[in-house]
């Protein structure tokens, strides 16, 4: 199957795009593997005519909303992200009216409708910079209220106000978890991600994207690490590092969404063309802006 899907992608100048927590076989095969961002601005850059995008749906919108002219595919359309869902617009229209000076900070984990509904983007990786970046004093930060609560230690002198939204997965991994991970392996150094928990990001000695997270792990002089994310990171860890060893809390942090990324689904959408992304025209235009907003801030 991968001589296959090698062969589909170069006939048909294709681009293989997969996140850092899709299957270990997705990830040896992608041209690029990455997390939110760092995918957004390869779809953006992008000279093929397909994208196929190994994720789950937000992510195959976000594509799609950055390349109009460009067939979007992926390999099950029905892999979704509860925490995309997370804020009803009238939640938000309700806030637009009670704060004169409002901005709308919506994680890039959401659907186009709701980035229609924001200002600006942001991912794990940059929302701390494009928070302080902004002009307004009030922001409403969506969906997710743990990354929102981080940003809001980071950025003191602006009123950050939280929705209740979450991921399950990162939600789920609780500090009791991460000290019997830690009883087990002392020396061990505690990475999270900012999706999780406050109980277990005050016992973590890194917090940070998935990116950051594979970077500060590449860069330490320490051996072992307790890695508090979406197991699906540790193919990169491992890659990127011999020798060094790595634990994740029991039960083990698995996005089942993000698992339904398959050798045979990529090979299907490259033959037949389909699973493809489709939005309302009017949807991608005003989802656009914040997105476009997030990648000039960013830089």
């Amino acid at each position: 199957m991968k001589n296959q899907i090698d062969q589909l992608k170069r006939a048909k100048n294709a681009v293989i795009l997969a996140h850092y927590y899709t299957p270990d076989d997705i990830q040896s095969i992608a041209d690029y593997v990455g997390d939110s961002f760092y995918l957004a601005k390869i779809a953006k850059q992008s000279t093929a005519d397909l994208i196929v995008f190994c994720g789950v749906s937000f992510m195959g919108e976000s594509a799609k909303i950055l390349n109009p002219d460009k067939k979007v595919l992926m390999p099950d359309l029905s892999a979704d992200c509860a925490m995309a869902h997370m804020v009803k617009p009238g939640v938000i229209a309700a806030m637009r009216e009670k704060y004169a000076d409002l901005a709308v900070v919506c994680y890039i984990n959401s659907t186009a409708e709701l980035k229609c509904l924001s200002d600006v983007c942001v991912t794990s990786s940059n929302a701390v910079k494009i928070t302080k970046a902004l002009p307004n004093q009030n922001i409403f930060f969506v969906p997710d209220r743990n990354l929102g609560q981080y940003v809001a230690r980071q950025v003191p002198e602006k009123n950050i106000i939280l929705n209740d939204g979450y991921c399950p997965i990162h939600a789920a991994i609780s500090a009791e978890q991460v000290h019997m991970e830690k009883d087990k392996h002392k020396s061990a150094q505690i990475l999270s991600h900012p999706e999780c928990e406050e109980e277990v990001l005050a016992l973590s000695d890194y917090i940070g994207s998935t990116a950051e997270m594979i970077a500060f792990v590449k860069k330490s002089r320490d051996q072992e690490f307790i890695v508090c994310t979406e197991d699906g990171v540790k193919y990169r860890l491992m890659a990127d590092n011999p020798g060094k060893r790595f634990y994740f809390p029991d039960p083990r942090p698995c996005c089942a969404d993000m698992k339904r990324n398959t050798l045979s689904g990529v090979l299907s959408v490259l033959e037949n063309e389909d699973c493809t992304v489709e939005l309302n025209e009017e949807v991608r235009r005003r989802a656009l802006l914040p997105l476009e907003r997030m990648l000039k801030l960013a830089q």
